[in-house]
Parts: C-alpha cells; sequence; structure tokens
C-alpha cells in the first residue's frame, strides 16, 4: 500500500521516474549497488522534528550526513530533533528506510541537500523495503518545491 502511494504521489507530480526493485538490503551501499547508481546519488530522506506537530523532510546524498549547525541556521530554530520511528510513521505512512515525500500523510515543506541543486540521476526511496524511483535531481527538487541548501557534511 505504501509503495502505491508513493508512485501515485510521483506520477501525480508529472516528473519522469523509473521504479527500480530490489531484494532487501543491509546497507546504504547495498542499496545503491542494487539501484545501479553511486552511493552520493541514493538520496536518504530524513524526517526532522521543529516542533511538535512540527517537522520537515531533508534529502541527503549518501555519502553526507545532516549538519545539525547548517540545518539549524537556515531554518533559524536553535533546536532540532528526529523523531523515533513510530512518530515518523505515524507523520509519513512509512517506515524508516523507506521514507520518501512523496505520497506522506503529510506535505511537509523539504529541505534538499546544495548537491541535488544540479542535474543528473539520483534514486529516492518508493515507499517500501527495496523498491526506489530514479529522478532528475533538479526535476525531484523542483517537483517538491524544496528549499535548496548546503545542510551536509561528509559522513
Amino acid at each position: 500500500m505504501s509503495e502505491q502511494r508513493a508512485v501515485a504521489a510521483l506520477e501525480a507530480a508529472g516528473i519522469p521516474f523509473e521504479l527500480k526493485r530490489h531484494d532487501q538490503v543491509g546497507s546504504l551501499a547495498e542499496a545503491a549497488a542494487a539501484r545501479g547508481v553511486d552511493p552520493s546519488k541514493l538520496i536518504k530522506t530524513i524526517v526532522v522534528r521543529r516542533a511538535d506537530d512540527d517537522f520537515l523532510f531533508v534529502l541527503v546524498p549518501g555519502d553526507r550526513q545532516i549538519s545539525w549547525p547548517k540545518l539549524r541556521a537556515l531554518l533559524g530554530v536553535s533546536r532540532l530533533s528526529m523523531p523515533s520511528k513510530e512518530v515518523a510513521f505515524e507523520v509519513t505512512g512509512y517506515e524508516r528506510g523507506t521514507i520518501t515525500p512523496f505520497g506522506s500523510f503529510h506535505k511537509w515543506p523539504v529541505v534538499a541537500d546544495s548537491r541535488l541543486g544540479e542535474p543528473g540521476l539520483v534514486s529516492i526511496g518508493g515507499g517500501a523495503h527495496g523498491v526506489g524511483a530514479t529522478v532528475d535531481a533538479i526535476d525531484l527538487t523542483t517537483a517538491l518545491d524544496a528549499t535548496v541548501a548546503d545542510v551536509t557534511d561528509p559522513a
């Protein structure tokens, strides 16, 4: 059901995408290999909490991690946190490891790392384990009306 929701939202966004299915994997590197992309092109969707019932999605290249000081400065807040896996599921409808802004229960704001501001294919979660959607990075950020900024550091 969650995969269908993600695919329907991708289709509704009107951007070209290719769905790739693979066996469940144990690491980001395995997922990247299964999807045929470099780990830097596998995009992690991280749910971040600003306040009670106030979340956002942060799109992070696979070889990078959120820079909390950079993200706090961008958002103009002094505190951010990551919700538990149960809360993340409750607010998105997706299990950790499958989260995507496409088809989420709520249309939370999206912040995309600046590396997604350049054309090129990337793979984002498809709403279920072993499912990814390959899309152009510019199409992705445009469809999500993402704020594109330097919010990560090397992993």
